[in-house]
């Protein structure tokens, strides 16, 4: 199994996964941390002063043709992981995600640490009242 983590310090997750600056992907055998690294979080996209657009969709924002092509750059580097956890994320790119194949958790946890453990302990409550 492979968790990734949306991070600014390595050490937290971020608040919102658009502005986020990596991921940190720890890779699971048999519940045991096998792998730990961070890599870039490719199409920073709101706090790089790019937003999806102001493409009109019937859903909001965050949805639509540039916003999914948006978010598949995001996606780029958690391709084979099996769980994205963030603290806050766009119902369009929570929704993409799930497309994917990824499973999106929302968590109320700091601590990259701590949620890994929640994960393992089948204890983490995704927060979907979080989607914005």
């Amino acid at each position: 199994m492979k968790i990734a983590l949306v991070s600014d310090d390595n050490q937290t997750i971020s608040q919102h996964f658009g502005r986020a600056e990596n991921y940190v992907v720890i890779s699971l055998d048999h519940k045991k941390i096998v792998d730990r690294k961070t890599l870039p979080k490719p199409g920073r996209c709101h706090s790089a002063g790019r937003h999806h657009g102001r493409e009109t969709d019937a859903r909001g924002r965050g949805f639509g043709a540039r916003a999914e092509s948006s978010h598949q750059d995001m996606f780029e580097n958690i391709k084979d992981c099996n769980v994205l956890v963030t603290r806050g994320m766009g119902r369009g790119a929570y929704l993409d995600l799930q497309q994917s194949g990824v499973i999106p958790i929302i968590t109320d946890i700091e601590d990259i640490d701590s949620a890994v453990q929640a994960i393992l302990n089948d204890t983490i409550i995704n927060h979907t009242e979080k989607l914005h």
